[in-house]
């Protein structure tokens, strides 16, 4: 049974979360901030990208929640997985990538990814929830329950498709507008930019190692041998249905 303090605390996040869309969506309303979300608009930006995706994840949290106060655990297995899945392949390596990279950019050399200007722009509060307050959050979820993780190969594999994706989008959007996402791109030669995103790649993949280590060593001891056998494979989302 899932503990009501828990089931709190996600639907907490969760309303955080929804408001924090819900403000940046009123902010591109104004008349002097639609630069900003110019030239694809909001989901352009991996930072906003994360808030969308957290929302998401605690959504399907607050429903397992729910469901397993409700039904009991063995009739919502499905749902159970989906939120392990979402939670080591998405919400926790693109949190913490987003907090490391964004805080080692901007105390390099901040106009390569969030130039002064944008001071006047977006609130201080508003900067360090969208990039500072995601870590101890997704870390106070590695530390409230454990999560199932899939196998490496799929884990990596998952991520990388992801990542590939994002990385696509980005050239697309430069190829359509002649603008580069963040200022640090336009930095770059041809070859920098195969290093940045090589070099990105295997950071956010030490991230999911991470966050599967963290798991483990948090929860390993507590789970039964039966139950660590049964990690969740990407298959077992897929064929649940079908079953």
């Amino acid at each position: 049974m899932t503990k009501t303090s828990t089931c709190i605390y996600h639907f907490l996040v969760l309303s955080w979360y929804t408001f924090l869309n819900y403000y940046i969506s009123q902010e591109g309303k104004d008349k002097v901030k639609p630069k900003i979300f110019a030239n694809g608009a909001r989901w352009k930006y991996l930072t906003l990208l994360n808030l969308l995706l957290q929302t998401i994840f605690y959504g399907v949290t607050c429903l397992d929640d729910v469901l397993k106060r409700i039904k009991g655990r063995k009739d919502i297995k499905f749902l159970t997985a989906f939120r392990d899945l979402l939670f080591a392949i998405l919400a926790f390596p693109v949190s913490t990538f987003v907090f490391l990279a964004f805080w080692i950019l901007f105390l390099y050399n901040r106009d390569l990814i969030y130039p002064k200007v944008l001071d006047t722009v977006i609130p201080a509060w508003l900067n360090h929830a969208m990039h500072t307050f995601i870590f101890p959050i997704t870390l106070v979820e590695v530390v409230l329950r454990p999560h199932s993780y899939p196998s490496k190969k799929t884990g990596l594999t998952l991520l990388a498709a992801a990542n590939i994706a994002y990385i696509i989008r980005i050239l697309w959007l430069y190829f359509e507008t002649g603008t580069w996402v963040y200022p640090v791109f336009a930095k770059l030669s041809l070859m920098g930019l195969a290093a940045f995103f090589s070099l990105s790649h295997i950071f956010i993949a030490s991230i999911y190692l991470l966050g599967e280590k963290l798991n483990h060593w948090k929860w390993g001891q507590k789970l039964s041998p039966k139950k660590k056998k049964k990690c969740v494979d990407i298959s077992d989302v897929l064929t649940y249905n079908s079953n």
